[in-house]
């Protein structure tokens, strides 16, 4: 979602619109204005409760600091807006309060829902609260108009939650194809430290049961036993290597990783940086995404543009974004004996791999931001154009 945001208001900016992107402040030692998206965008940071990280439940309480905050910044600026586009239900709560405000229309995204994250949990922890599905019920009533990333989310917006299909319009995440785009393999393992003859597998997302992690590494570990050896390196979290605090699902995927025997062939890496990615998704066999819910998938588009096929389960906007047998293969849901036969028929074909690396390649410049900010600004424009004609009617 960060990423969504950072780069559709830098496409803006070329385009030459302002936008200021508003978020809850986490640092105080942040200054909370900050001009780093280009063309005098800005991200503002708005004290709402203490300025460190909270909860997701705690992040609630403080969304009445938080509307007040940004309109103080507002009312200090002199700014009067066309539009608000919020993401995530907390932020589409606070702009349904904003909305009365300043009587301008809203445009929302959820990224994530929550009835879906209900569904597919794994631990009493991950179970979304109630204040959530009501979050999100409220903002589908006062957005005037729902970008849905994929028929998938739609039909759930549909179905789980009885939203008005008519204010609902699809329009997927785009990718920044000047940041992710083939590299030579040899370069791209140069550059990661990696021997240009070994084959890796990425895994690159949070750290979290829903993502199932611990599926592709039974996968790995069958591999192993079929005669088909191949390393894993997971992306996202904290590797735990020297640090203090390693998550209860981190902790637990190492524990599978050694009751796998898997000790010399998956390697967690922690967190790595945007710049850094490509090289990753350039140097590696295939991109796996073995996940129990995605609405989207945006680390498969990311791969695919770097010329890497996805072998994917067949979940939510990653059943869209794959074409199966074309950009790479999807598998059922939860299933590492069907994904282990995936990857061993991509591993032992060259050609196929090379061939499904250019579809996706090809597949994924669909997807550039400049088309994709194209769609979303009709969409501005559709709702604006409604709420004029409503005035002077």
């Amino acid at each position: 979602m960060n990423v969504y945001v950072r780069d559709l208001t830098r496409q803006f900016g070329e385009l030459g619109i302002l936008v200021d992107v508003f978020t809850r402040s986490q640092d105080e030692h942040v200054p909370h204005v900050l001009h780093d998206l280009g063309y005098g965008n800005r991200v503002v940071h708005i004290p709402a409760g203490p300025e460190e990280p909270l909860a997701k439940e705690e992040l609630a309480k403080y969304l009445d600091d938080f509307v007040v905050g940004v309109r103080a910044f507002a009312e200090s600026k002199g700014l009067k807006y066309d539009i608000i586009h919020s993401h995530y239900w907390m932020s589409g709560v606070a702009a349904g309060e904003l909305k009365k405000a300043w009587n301008i229309p809203v445009i929302h995204m959820f990224h994530t829902l929550g009835v879906m994250k209900q569904r597919v949990a794994r631990a009493d922890e991950a179970v979304e609260g109630s204040y959530r599905l009501e979050g999100e019920k409220k903002t589908l009533r006062i957005a005037d108009k729902i970008i849905a990333a994929t028929p998938a989310e739609l039909a759930q917006l549909q179905w789980l939650y009885q939203a008005d299909t008519r204010k609902i319009v699809i329009i997927p995440p785009g990718v920044d194809l000047s940041r992710f785009y083939p590299i030579p393999p040899d370069e791209a393992k140069e550059f990661i430290g990696i021997p240009p003859c070994e084959r890796v597998l990425l895994f690159v997302g949070r750290i979290e049961p829903l993502k199932g992690i611990d599926v592709l590494i039974h996968a790995i570990a069958i591999m192993r036993q079929q005669g088909v050896h191949v390393c894993l390196s997971v992306i996202g979290g904290d590797s735990g290597a020297g640090s203090d605090t390693v998550s209860d699902e981190m902790a637990r995927l190492q524990a599978v990783r050694e009751q796998s025997g898997m000790d010399d062939m998956v390697f967690f890496l922690g967190k790595k940086s945007q710049d850094t990615l490509p090289y990753y998704y350039s140097a590696s066999e295939a991109v796996v995404l073995p996940s129990h819910y995605e609405s989207f998938g945006m680390v498969a588009l990311e791969a695919m543009a770097c010329g890497t096929p996805v072998v994917a389960s067949q979940v939510g906007g990653l059943a869209f974004l794959i074409q199966d047998g074309v950009t790479g293969y999807t598998f059922p849901v939860d299933d590492p004996q069907e994904l282990a036969d995936r990857l061993i028929t991509l591993l032992c074909d060259p050609e196929l791999r090379r061939r499904m690396g250019m579809q996706a390649a090809s597949f994924a410049r669909d997807y550039g931001w400049e088309r994709i900010s194209s769609r979303i600004l009709n969409a501005y424009k559709e709702v604006l154009n409604r709420e004029q004609t409503l005035r002077e009617g």
